[in-house]
């Protein structure tokens, strides 16, 4: 495994966690907007944690 992909691994599943946090604080409180970024947050993260597993390939 490349550090370069574990370091991009250990963003993407930083990214999504919040992403995810985020979701549900939007959910919670009826923040459009929060729930949003949330969503943008996680597909950010899952693109990283892929980039991630592609660097590893190498």
């Amino acid at each position: 495994m490349s550090k370069d992909g574990m370091e991009d691994k250990t963003k993407g599943k930083f990214e999504k966690a919040k992403g995810k946090t985020k979701e549900k604080v939007g959910e919670w409180t009826d923040d459009k907007e929060t729930k949003r970024e949330g969503t943008k947050e996680k597909v950010k993260g899952s693109v990283e944690d892929k980039k991630g597993d592609i660097k590893n390939k190498d």
